[in-house]
């Protein structure tokens, strides 16, 4: 087997991996921290991990897979999920999975960019795994309140949050979940991005 083989089957190995995680951490407890709001979910580090070290296009497949996990939580395994399943099942799809795949992609991007940038070169790392949580948040909201904000169960939300507008709403109901998941996949994913790249490496 020559170099470029054993990189291929390596990264295969570590891509199947990466899905292995996703699976574990959706259908466990582990993956998911409920709160009276969203979900605060750290499978955005298995992803970021993969989008990093493998590239964009393991980025998308990994946020695909990540995406389609959610979807399948709307059915009975998210009351959040369950409730906007019941308003309008295209759109709930739409919510979860696409804007995975984009932010799995787009991570990759984005690190390739900050590599060919000079003063960023040296953090284009860790800013690739603090952009992938914050890309999935501002996808997630951006597609939830574009196709749900005027739903009645997302208007009591709103009211009860006091939001006025839906920048507002947005705003308040991430709040805590967004900072969470942004600094457990800069600490986490940068961490094990790093060493995963270093092993490829060798």
């Amino acid at each position: 087997m020559n170099t470029k083989q054993k990189i291929n089957t390596a990264c295969l190995v570590e891509l199947a991996l990466l899905i292995a995680i996703i699976l574990i951490l959706a259908f466990t407890p582990v993956g998911y921290i409920r709160t009276l709001g969203l979900e605060i979910t750290l499978i955005v580090v298995p992803v970021a991990v993969g989008a990093v070290t493998l590239g964009s296009a393991a980025g998308a497949v990994l946020g695909g897979i990540f995406g389609v996990t959610s979807f399948i939580q709307c059915f009975g395994m998210s009351y959040f999920g369950s409730v906007l399943l019941s308003i309008n099942p295209v759109f709930t799809f739409l919510v979860c999975v696409p804007t995975r795949i984009l932010m799995g992609w787009l991570t990759g991007f984005l690190y390739q960019v900050f590599l060919k940038c000079g003063p960023l070169k040296k953090r284009a790392l860790t800013l690739a795994n603090l952009c992938c949580p914050l890309l999935n948040t501002l996808f997630f909201m951006g597609t939830l309140t574009l196709f749900f904000y005027q739903s009645e169960y997302i208007q009591g939300i709103a009211a009860g949050l006091g939001a006025s507008n839906p920048l507002v709403f947005i705003l308040l109901f991430v709040g805590v979940n967004g900072l969470v998941e942004a600094a457990v996949c800069f600490v986490a994913g940068s961490a094990v991005s790093q060493a995963l790249k270093k092993v490829v490496k060798r």
